[in-house]
Order: structure tokens, then sequence, then C-alpha cells
């Protein structure tokens, strides 16, 4: 009797053992796997734009591989699919949609409110509700680092500016491009075109080349992605006409003597923000600000174009717009 008992314990001792073993072997599996996170960009323009569109598909690529974020996008589709392919992405479990420009501001809105666990990145916007995010890079610094280094590179004293479509940011770079300019050399004329799109590069051609022939204009700064690379074609042409690029840095990814050098945006890093908010379940109500002084803004690879004794004066007086000193 005695002996049969201690069997009985023995073997209820085995069975506690066996259960607990296949509870942490549960438990661990459960710690051990992580959620999958996904991030999907739409774009009016294309990624490979070789300008706005590549750059912003660039920095979405980048921010998900450090954050661990699948990637996904849809481009080159009109204003009136903005909606579709948002939701499109919403249904099929995207954690975070990514929208490049200011112009999706009210799909973003309209598509947000029926999808309230769905996040939403708006770059240059300037909505911030409890799924919305703000990725707002400095308008006006933007504006002035390419107006200044335009006012000290023209030879002609005339510069150029395309803008895509009349955004309140694009309207604030126009400014602050001409202003900065005609601090930097008084004799400034500036010239301005809006191309009424963002990927028609043959209206980029055709704006080039008009400020070329009538304006007799030899530096242009672009807001207008596509737009952008359909005027540097035209510039290439030329030997002495040129461009600066933004948000890319140009001439580190490809040789131009057309491009003199680039205001760099760093949106990777901005939209890394948002995607850790979105893992950390701290989404929303903010506007992610970026500039010279947190190094969201920098000054791109100089072409051969841009002289030493420019270039020293072009950073000391970016130097200025990081303090806040250049233009009160």
């Amino acid at each position: 009797m005695k002996k049969r008992l201690i069997s009985l314990l023995l073997m209820t001792v085995m069975v506690v053992t066996g259960l607990t073993g296949c509870g942490v072997v549960k438990n661990e599996s459960a710690t051990t796997s992580e959620k999958t996170y996904k991030v999907a960009m739409i774009c009016d323009s294309s990624i490979s734009d070789g300008g706005w569109g590549a750059a912003c598909y660039n920095a979405m690529v980048a921010a998900g591989k450090e954050n661990g974020f699948e990637t996904q996008y849809t481009d080159s589709i009109t204003s009136a699919n903005f909606a579709s392919s948002m939701r499109a992405y919403c249904d099929l479990g995207f954690n975070l949609i990514f929208a490049p420009g200011n112009q999706y501001t009210d799909a973003v809105k309209q598509v947000a409110a029926d999808y309230p666990n769905v996040y939403f990145a708006l770059l240059n916007g300037t909505v911030e509700t409890a799924n919305i995010a703000s990725i707002l890079p400095d308008a006006k610094q933007i504006g002035y680092m390419a107006g200044a280094l335009a006012g000290l590179t023209t030879k002609t004293n005339k510069i150029g500016f395309i803008g895509g479509m009349e955004l309140d940011t694009t309207k604030a770079k126009l400014a602050c491009y001409e202003a900065a300019a005609k601090i930097a050399n008084p004799s400034v004329v500036a010239f301005s075109a809006y191309a009424g799109s963002f990927s028609d590069t043959a209206k980029g051609k055709e704006i080039a080349n008009s400020m070329i022939t009538n304006n007799n204009v030899d530096v242009f700064f672009g807001d207008a992605s596509a737009v952008d690379s359909g005027a540097r074609e035209v510039l290439a042409t030329y030997k002495d006409r040129f461009d600066i690029g933004q948000p890319s840095d140009l001439l580190a990814t490809q040789k131009s003597d057309a491009v003199l050098c680039s205001v760099v945006t760093d949106n990777a890093t901005m939209i890394g923000l948002c995607m850790k908010d979105v893992k950390a379940g701290t989404y929303g109500n903010k506007t992610v600000y970026g500039n010279l002084a947190n190094g969201a803004l920098s000054v791109g690879t100089f072409g051969s174009a841009v002289s030493a004794d420019v270039k020293t004066k072009y950073l000391a007086i970016v130097e200025q717009i990081k303090a806040g000193t250049f233009i009160k």
C-alpha cells in the first residue's frame, strides 16, 4: 500500500511537471512572436521620377527597414483615386499610410475618419487628429537655402522657380526663395510658374525653355517632383544653366553638370518617428517638424559649378538661417 501511494505521488508529480513544461513553451512562443507592421505610400507622381516621388519612397523604405515595417506603394495615381487607394490598403490591414504631400489632405481626413484604427502620416500637412500626424519640413528654411545659393551663383541675375500646384508650402518656399536670393544678390530678378501637376515632365521642359528663352534665367529651383526632372533634362543641354535640387541629394546618386547642389530633407527620420509612435501606441495629435537645427534639413553635395568662394559664403549663410539671424 505504501509503495502504491509513493508510485501515485511520483506519477502526479510527473504529470504536473509535464503540464508546467507545456505551459512554458506556449508562453515563450507568445512572447517571442512579433507583430508584423506594414506601411504603404500613395503617390501622384512616380517613385522613379528622380525627384520628390523617388525621395519620399526611398525615405519610407529606409525608415521601414530601420523600424521593422513592411513597405508597399501605389504611384502615378490621379487625385480622384487618392481615397480609394488608401482605403484598399486599410482593408488589407496596413497599420500606417504615408501621404507625401499637402495635396492629399482632404483624402487623408476622409479616409482616416472611416478607419480610426489605421494611422496616417501626412507630409507637409497641417492636420493633427488621433490617427493623423503631420510631417512638416520647414518650408521657409528650404526656400531660404535654395534662394541664397541661387543669388550667389546666378550670372545673369535672373533666377526661376517652378511649382507643381499652388499649395501653401510651395508658395512659402517661393516667397522665401526670392527673398533670400535678393539678400544674397540685390540685383536678382525672380520668375516663377506653376505646372498644375507634379507628374508632367513635358510641362517642366516647356517652362524651363520659356524662362531661358524669354527671361535669360540661369538658375532654377523647383517644388514639382517629376516636373522638375523635365526641367533638368532641358538644363542638361546647356553649359551655363543650373538647378538646385530637393528633397534628396541628387549629386550623391547621379552625376549631373546641371545641378549646383540640393536642399536635403531627411524624411526618413521623420517618417521613422511616426513608425515608432505606431509601435508604442502613442500615435497622433502632433506635427513632426524638421529643420536645420534638428538635422532634418541639410546641404547636399556641391557640383563642380560651385566655386570654393561661393561654397564658403553659402555655408556661412546656412548657419545664419539655422540660427534664425539671416532674415528676421
